[in-house]
C-alpha cells in the first residue's frame, strides 16, 4: 500500500525527472488537443478546419456558438476535472485511504441540498450557485468541528461525521424533491443533481474562479507537507510539522476546489477517486509530481467525458451519469485490488 511507504521508498524510477518532464509535456499536448477538438463537438457542426476562419472572420452565428456557448463550457469542464482530481489526491493522502474521494466530507451532498433549496424557492441561477457553494463549505466545516472534539482518532471521526452529514443532506434533498413542484422545480433539481454543464456561462465560470484559484494555490503551496502527512502524525511531528494545522489547511484547499466544482457543474462523481490513482501509477506518490499530473489528467478526462455526453446521442447525457458509468467499474477494481493486497 502506498500509504505505508516510508520516505525513502517514495523515490523510485517512476518519478525520474526525465519521465516527469515527458509526462507533463504529453499531458500538455493532450490538453491542447482536447480543448481544440471540443470546439468542433456539438449539435451545431463546425469543422476544425473552419475554426481559424470563424475566429478571425468577425461577427457570425458560428462565432457566437464558439465564444458564448462552447468556450465557457470547455473551460468549465477542464477546470472542474482539474479541481476534483487535485482535491481527490489531497484527500487520499490526508486520510491515508485510497478509496477516499472529494465527497468524503459531505461537500457534494451539502452543495446539492443548497441547490435543491434554491431551486425549490425559485431563486435565480446565480443564487443557486451561491447557496450550493455555501452549503458545501458548511458541510465540510461541520465535519471538521465535530472531529476536533475527539482527542484521538480524528481522521476516522471526520470520515464518520462526513458520512452522517452526507446521509442527512441527501435525506433533506429527497424531502425537497418530494415537496417541489413536479412540473418545474422537480425536473430542475433532478437534472442539477445528475451533473451537467449546459447552464454554464462566463458569469458562472467567473463565480467559481476565485475559490478554485485559492484552493489550487493552497494545495500546491503545501505539496511537501502533504507528503509528510501520508507518513502519519507521529512522523510529521518529529519533522517539526503540526499535523492538525496542516490537515486543516489542506482540507480548506480541497474543500474550496470541491465546493466550487459542484456549484458550477452539479454532482459529478468518481473523477476525484479515479484520476489520482492513475496519476499515482504514472509518477508515483510524491505530491510535487502527483498534483500537477492529476490536475492536467483530470481536466483532460472530464473534457473528453463532456464531449461524449453532448455528442453520443441526439439528446445530451448528464455528465454525472457519464463519469459514473466510467468510474464505477474502476471503483470495483480498486476494492478487489485492495482486498487482494490485504489478504
Amino acid at each position: 500500500m502506498i500509504w505505508k511507504r516510508n520516505a525513502s521508498t517514495c523515490i523510485d524510477k517512476s518519478q525520474a525527472p526525465g519521465r516527469m518532464s515527458r509526462t507533463v509535456a504529453l499531458l500538455a499536448v493532450l490538453s491542447i488537443a482536447a480543448v481544440l477538438g471540443s470546439f468542433a463537438v456539438g449539435y451545431y457542426k463546425i469543422p476544425l478546419s473552419r475554426l481559424p476562419g470563424v475566429l478571425l472572420g468577425g461577427a457570425s452565428t458560428e462565432l457566437d456558438v464558439l465564444v458564448r456557448v462552447r468556450l465557457p463550457r470547455i473551460l468549465a469542464a477542464y477546470a472542474i476535472g482539474a479541481a476534483l482530481a487535485t482535491a481527490g489526491s489531497a484527500y487520499q493522502g490526508m486520510f491515508k485511504n485510497p478509496l477516499v474521494s472529494p465527497e468524503i466530507l459531505g461537500v457534494s451532498a451539502g452543495a446539492g441540498l443548497g441547490a435543491a433549496l434554491s431551486i425549490t424557492l425559485e431563486f435565480p441561477y446565480y443564487i443557486t450557485q451561491t447557496m450550493a457553494f455555501v452549503f458545501g463549505l458548511a458541510a465540510a466545516a461541520l465535519c471538521y468541528l465535530a472531529a476536533r472534539r475527539v482527542r484521538f482518532g480524528q481522521t476516522v471521526s471526520m470520515i464518520l461525521a462526513g458520512t452522517m452529514i452526507q446521509t442527512l443532506a441527501t435525506a433533506m434533498t429527497t424531502l425537497l424533491k418530494y415537496l417541489a413542484d413536479p412540473n418545474d422545480a422537480l425536473p430542475a433539481i433532478t437534472f442539477w443533481l445528475m451533473g451537467s454543464l449546459t447552464k454554464v456561462d462566463m458569469d458562472a465560470l467567473l463565480f467559481s474562479a476565485a475559490p478554485m484559484a485559492a484552493g489550487f494555490l493552497i494545495l500546491f503551496a503545501m505539496r511537501y507537507r502533504l507528503n509528510v502527512l501520508t507518513l502519519g502524525d507521529e512522523e510529521a511531528m518529529s519533522l517539526g510539522i503540526d499535523p492538525r494545522r496542516t490537515r486543516a489547511a489542506a482540507i480548506v484547499g480541497a474543500t474550496l476546489l470541491s465546493a466550487a466544482s459542484v456549484c458550477m457543474g452539479g454532482m459529478i462523481g468518481f473523477v476525484g477517486l479515479m484520476i489520482p490513482h492513475i496519476a499515482r501509477w504514472i509518477v508515483g506518490p510524491q505530491y510535487r509530481r502527483l498534483l500537477p499530473v492529476a490536475c492536467m489528467a483530470g481536466g483532460c478526462y472530464l473534457l473528453v467525458m463532456d464531449d461524449i455526453a453532448r455528442s453520443a446521442m441526439t439528446m445530451e447525457i448528464p455528465l454525472g451519469v457519464m463519469t459514473a458509468v466510467a468510474g464505477a467499474p474502476f471503483f470495483l477494481y480498486l476494492i478487489t485490488r485492495q482486498g487482494v493486497e490485504r489478504s
